[in-house]
């Protein structure tokens, strides 16, 4: 449980759990007409999801990306890592990107049967979810429910590409170059292999729900400032949830930092990895885990007040 033990991801498994945990990304094509390809790029927001690695992207019908596949089919798609409600304000007046996947490859058209079986893939993925969340536990459906969940929910927001009265082209983009870029504009080239072979996170399709949801209740914020005190040794004031996954999670704290030349110490805010005790394997053994935590941490604070 402890923080400094080795628990973090590797960059292809942080790019699959981003593509995984997201549904909207940026797609660039290259403009094009009848004359031909322009070299121009065109940009839009579209939604997704990933079936075996690779995502499924549906296009509005007016979108000129359905008009520019045509000539060309070069293109590139970008996702960022969940940053839902408060911690996108955070994140601007700290001026910190979110950390994001950038994609390069072809953009294929699918056709009747193919856009079907998709479309098909889709409804399955998001009834499984659908199915998931009712059975949770009252525990940890309130944590979801504590966040916007019209924006937090990938069901919901999903949802609306699979009703009749929208008109959407689909497209498979079949990888040819992966980039991770960190939060702090770090780029990290990743192997396409590895990233086949890394396993889903099972906590991606609520990594949203389960941010926002913390990081809007004042107990459980309490909570991940007391982790910062008690787990590593860290005088925060305020933290954020940054992140989610099978083996922990990522906060940001505001903490102290050493005494200046000038004898004053100011708090920054620092990223900090937190170990989970046993990696889990679903939302609810997750939730579990830390509200176990926070039980060892208020016992810790209680221990060192002498309550």
């Amino acid at each position: 449980m402890k923080g400094g033990k080795s628990s973090a991801l590797t960059i292809a498994e942080k790019c699959k759990n981003i593509l995984a945990s997201n549904w909207k990304g940026s797609l660039n094509t290259i403009k094009a007409d009848a004359k031909g390809s322009k070299e121009e790029i065109y940009t839009s927001k579209v939604k997704y999801f990933v079936k075996r690695g690779k995502p499924y992207i549906w296009v509005p019908e007016k979108e000129l990306h359905n008009v520019n596949t045509i000539i060309d089919d070069r293109g590139s798609f970008a996702v960022s890592s969940p940053f839902p409600g408060q911690l996108a304000h955070l994140l601007r007046s700290i001026k910190k990107l979110p950390a994001r996947v950038a994609l390069v490859g072809d953009v294929v058209h699918l056709k009747d049967e193919k856009a079907t079986l998709a479309a098909e893939s889709l409804r399955e993925s998001l009834l499984a979810e659908q199915r998931a969340v009712k059975e949770l536990s009252y525990s940890v459906s309130e944590i979801l429910g504590s966040s916007y969940l019209g924006s937090t929910s990938r069901s919901a927001n999903l949802q609306e590409l699979l009703q009749a009265d929208k008109q959407y082209s689909v497209y498979k983009f079949n990888l040819s170059s992966c980039v991770y870029i960190d939060s702090n504009g770090g780029v990290h080239e990743v192997n396409l292999e590895d990233i086949e072979k890394s396993k889903s996170d099972p906590l991606s399709p609520f990594s949203m729900g389960l941010i926002d949801g913390i990081n809007q209740s004042e107990k459980r914020r309490r909570a991940l400032i007391l982790f910062c005190i008690t787990l590593l040794n860290e005088n925060a004031k305020d933290a954020f949830l940054v992140s989610v996954d099978r083996k922990g999670f990522d906060v940001l704290g505001k903490v102290l930092g050493s005494v200046k030349d000038d004898g004053f110490r100011e708090y920054y805010w620092k990223k900090l990895r937190f170990t989970l005790k046993n990696e889990v394997c679903d939302v609810e053994t997750f939730c579990q885990q830390l509200l176990e935590m926070e039980e060892e941490a208020l016992k810790k604070i209680s221990h060192f007040s002498g309550i």
